[in-house]
């Protein structure tokens, strides 16, 4: 190389960190001479590993060890905690805001590149439902899981000290929107850890409980196989939990959940994951994109018809040159994440080295799916498993795919130590507004946001 190269990475996220930890051990020589810099811009300094989601909000495993800090993995790298919110290709600059800029009161600052890799990922996908904003909530963030594990809890709470039918019967309905895998496995452990929860309520039974998954097409699952689809909807409904297919959501406005077959259920809860949108930012850019809003990507993951700009995840529709049909792209998971993050890495390098560049060619080798402890479903290499393989094989995949070695031996104890004892049954959400006590002790009043609540979070 003959000047010194200044690569931006926009998101810490799968592609994010996979790319930077990449790029720094291909460009380890490079970097000590001063002769490459890497700025990794992420909202959160953490990657967060999203398949463990369900087992955190379980209380199968810790929040702590679903998040990856960057700094640590990352040390030959710049960590700017902030938000992308434009990206000027054409002027190789990039405006971010900071905590710190909020504080300074300066505004947005510029950050220039060499080269990009824009990799913010996704973000919910909504839809203008009354009462959505309102009430629902998401399931991509580890605070996300862990708020609706204090949440859930709450509400058994509430069934078991009220008098009222009316308010025990809406605590204790859940409704969860989106029947793929973050609906499905977050329902799935929810339930389970809920029923074994009941047993330590004198007046809260299993079958008080009432979990409904409402999905829109005529089938859930659909990345581990129509059998395998079947197979869960049967084995959900086993579990007295409503799988309402062929189904929307057409309003939760005043905590009711109205759905398209004319069902209305009072609830306190409504989890939305039907679906992900590539994030706000692609729309702020001068990159070309797909009817979907996906970035156009090449099979070397560089952004068709533009120079110096990379992308790969949630956010790029790369071809998928394995397909029988042409035109295809990759699916939009982690499996083709992580791959093509190692592949971006490589290429980025060669490009600053003037060598050429390899296509990104991965077959899917198939999905693997927990519906709680010790069940699952799982279709891989062309074989259909269920029950505990399925689970075992979900497991060990997902813990051989978390990055670090770190993280794979806590995760591995914690599941060791809860195969010897019970379940925790607490609920902290005192710990999403940890201030409100304090004030109220103070003389003041609950923050809006402590909602006159000091240890809840509903």
């Amino acid at each position: 190389m003959k000047e010194r190269a200044r690569i931006l990475v926009v998101g810490g996220g799968y592609v994010g960190m996979y790319t930077a930890l990449r790029l720094q051990r291909q460009l380890r020589q490079e970097i000590g001479r001063g002769e490459v810099e890497i700025t990794v811009v992420t909202p959160d300094p953490y990657m967060t590993y999203q398949p463990f989601l369900p087992e955190a909000a379980a209380g199968a495993v810790s929040p702590r060890h679903v998040v990856v800090p960057l700094r640590r993995v990352l040390p030959h790298c710049r960590i700017v905690a902030g938000e992308v919110t434009a990206v000027d290709h054409a002027r190789r600059t990039a405006t971010l805001t900071t905590l710190a800029t909020d504080e300074e009161g300066t505004g947005p600052r510029r950050l220039t590149y060499d080269e990009l890799v824009l990799a913010p990922g996704s973000v919910s996908r909504t839809l203008p439902i009354p009462g959505l904003a309102d009430h629902a909530i998401g399931f991509k963030t580890v605070e996300e899981a862990i708020g609706l594990r204090n949440h859930v809890i709450e509400q058994m709470d509430i069934a078991s000290s009220t008098r009222d039918p009316a308010i025990r019967d809406a605590a204790l309905t859940f409704v969860f929107v989106g029947g793929g895998f973050a609906g499905v496995e977050a329902l799935a452990e929810l339930e389970d850890m809920a029923r074994y929860t009941t047993r330590y309520y004198h007046n809260v039974k299993p079958e008080d409980l009432k979990w409904i998954l409402v999905e829109a097409s005529d089938r859930i699952l659909p990345e581990v196989g129509e059998d395998m689809g079947r197979y869960t909807v049967s084995e959900l409904r086993r579990r007295n939990i409503d799988v309402r297919l062929g189904t929307r959501l057409e309003s939760c406005a005043d905590r009711v959940a109205v759905l398209s077959d004319g069902a209305r259920f009072p609830t306190r809860t409504v989890v939305w994951t039907a679906g992900v949108k590539p994030h706000p930012v692609l729309d702020a850019s001068d990159l070309p994109r797909t009817e979907r809003g996906r970035l156009k990507c090449t099979p070397e993951l560089t952004i068709e018809g533009v120079t110096h700009a990379w992308a790969a995840g949630d956010a790029a529709a790369v071809p998928d040159v394995t397909a029988d049909r042409p035109g295809a792209h990759t699916a939009p998971n982690a499996q083709h994440a992580v791959r093509q993050a190692k592949l971006l890495g490589d290429n980025i390098a060669r490009s600053l080295r003037g060598e050429p560049l390899q296509t990104y060619a991965h077959k899917y080798v198939g999905s693997v799916a927990s519906l709680g402890l010790h069940k699952g479903v799982a279709h891989v290499y062309g074989r259909k498993l269920k029950g505990y393989p399925a689970w075992f094989i979900h497991r060990a995949y997902h813990l051989s795919r978390i990055p670090t070695f770190n993280r794979k031996a806590r995760v591995l104890a914690e599941w060791t130590l809860s195969g010897l004892f019970k379940r925790e049954i607490v609920s902290l959400g005192s710990l999403e507004h940890p201030r409100a006590e304090f004030e109220l002790a103070a003389g003041g009043k609950p923050s809006d946001e402590s909602s006159g609540d000091p240890k809840g979070s509903s």
